[in-house]
């Protein structure tokens, strides 16, 4: 089972840290990824690593603001992120699965397990 928590309302250009905890199945063989859903719009990769490589990947419109790191110890997955802006605001989901091929990380019909959505909202 997974939660994702961290969400809030920060200003343009704040930070926020997402959280994704596992409270059943150890992380080490999943990949785990971030997802966010804007009102209206289609469920979109932001990020997702993969555990047991530590192969990483970030949508373009968050590279070299969002950052993903893990506690293994934890069982928990975090996304780091910083320099917000408006067009982040949405539900953040975080999903997991196992024998997720690289090319399909980004794709969201790759994951079975989800998490409940966590709110940001950026305000201008």
């Amino acid at each position: 089972q997974l939660q994702a928590s961290g969400g809030g309302a920060v200003q343009a250009g704040g930070s926020l840290r997402l959280t994704c905890a596992s409270s059943g199945s150890t992380l080490r063989s999943y990949t785990v990824g971030w997802f966010r859903q804007a009102p209206g719009e289609e469920r979109e990769s932001v990020a997702a690593t993969r555990w047991r490589d530590s192969i990483t990947s970030y949508a373009e419109s968050v590279k070299g603001r969002f950052t993903i790191s893990r506690d293994s110890l934890k069982n928990t997955q975090y996304l780091q992120m910083n320099s917000l802006k408006p067009d982040d605001t949405a539900v953040y989901y975080c999903a997991a699965s196992q024998g997720i091929i690289v090319s399909s990380m980004s794709n969201p019909t790759s994951y079975h397990y989800w998490g409940q959505g966590t709110l940001v909202t950026v305000s201008s």
